[in-house]
């Protein structure tokens, strides 16, 4: 499934001497600050968009429009207010067209580089990106500075990871998904002319994509290959081949999910917990920090540490407590257990990570 958007605003930038929307090269924009505020210009990015819809919109591949990618205050004269209209007029444009041509329409969003929403609290970035009416769902590029774009561990990633969704989700007040459809190892790769080795980016990866579905975000999150050739190695597929393995342990089409990361109590080791439930379901996924190898990954020689979790706010039932290996994408262990209410407890012997997925029987 493909997530399409018209442009690649870093090229656009950067390249903006180049450029085809350039004035000084025929185009109709003045300059780069009056991307998104120039009429002539928005004109040109509907006409590019209408070619898309024409083209691809009955594709079974496309599964939704990201209307601007990494949308930017830069590009309209450094403020967040005219980013509302931007993609109100685009996104109206795009769903009538498609409605018109196919009688129904592809979801949308609205990408954001997610430091700028940290780094510049003075400018409401989010509400046009992640609570704008007109879009299906929230999306950010997860490129924070260290522990993702140079990551010198596997574990640390992970943690922002969760730490970013939460914060995230707690920005959005509808319910709608979040996604991160973009990330990767891009200050490694460009800026110091390095490519991971391939198991450590295996891990790597693998611990972003289930911190991301265990805090409550939509998938495993999208990465950006930063590698040479540019591509998921083997290892990556087999991690999304074992998350999918996982999935069909909750119901998702019911799943009211919140993050709980914080409110997931474990006792018995040293864990990152990452976890996401409703009064019904539960996803937990415990990562060890105590056995970070010299080469920055997780021994899987260690010996296993007891979690003991406690999950909150479970109604009473019987539920089913299924916990998975995530490299093999085999279950560890299964068990039913009579649930009065309230916190529920499961303990997990933990070498490196394991998941947990927790629904009624």
């Amino acid at each position: 499934m493909i997530l399409l958007t018209p442009y690649d605003t870093f090229f656009l930038w950067r390249r903006w001497g180049r450029h085809p929307y350039n004035r000084r090269n025929g185009g109709p924009c003045a300059r780069r600050p009056q991307l998104l505020l120039c009429a002539s210009t928005r004109a040109a990015m509907k006409a590019r968009l209408t070619f898309a819809v024409e083209r691809w919109g009955a594709s079974g591949a496309l599964f939704a429009w990201d209307l601007f990618n990494e949308i930017h205050p830069a590009q309209a004269e450094g403020r967040a207010e005219p980013l509302g209209d931007f993609i109100a007029d685009l996104g109206a444009h795009v769903r009538a067209l498609e409605t018109r041509l196919y009688g129904r329409a592809h979801p949308q969003t609205v990408s954001m580089f997610w430091p700028e929403i940290i780094n510049r609290p003075a400018l409401d970035l989010a509400t046009p990106t992640f609570r704008h009416p007109a879009l299906d769902f929230a999306s950010a590029h997860l490129y924070e500075h260290g522990t993702i774009d140079h990551p010198r561990n596997t574990v640390d990633a992970a943690v922002s990871t969760g730490r970013i969704v939460r914060r995230a989700l707690a920005e959005i007040v509808d319910g709608r998904p979040f996604l991160d459809s973009e990330h990767g190892p891009i200050h490694t790769f460009k800026d110091h002319h390095r490519t991971l080795p391939a198991a450590f980016d295996d891990e790597y990866f693998r611990h972003m994509q289930w911190a991301h579905v265990a805090s409550g975000g939509a998938g495993g999150g999208m990465r950006w290959p930063n590698r040479h050739p540019h591509t998921l190695t083997p290892g990556m597929r087999a991690a999304q081949r074992a998350l999918s393995g996982f999935l069909p342990l909750i119901d998702w089409a019911r799943f009211r999910r919140r993050n709980l990361n914080d409110e997931v109590a474990v006792e018995g080791g040293a864990f990152a917990t990452f976890a996401c439930a409703d009064d019904r379901q539960a996803v937990v996924w415990l990562l060890r920090t105590d056995t970070v190898a010299r080469g920055g990954m997780l021994r899987r020689d260690a010996p296993p540490a007891r979690a003991r979790a406690a999950v909150p706010a479970l109604r009473a039932g019987r539920y089913g407590v299924t916990v998975r290996d995530t490299v093999a994408g085999a279950t560890l262990s299964s068990w039913e257990v009579e649930h009065r209410g309230g916190a529920l407890g499961v303990e997990v012997d933990v070498v490196a990570d394991a998941a947990v997925a927790i629904a009624p029987r």
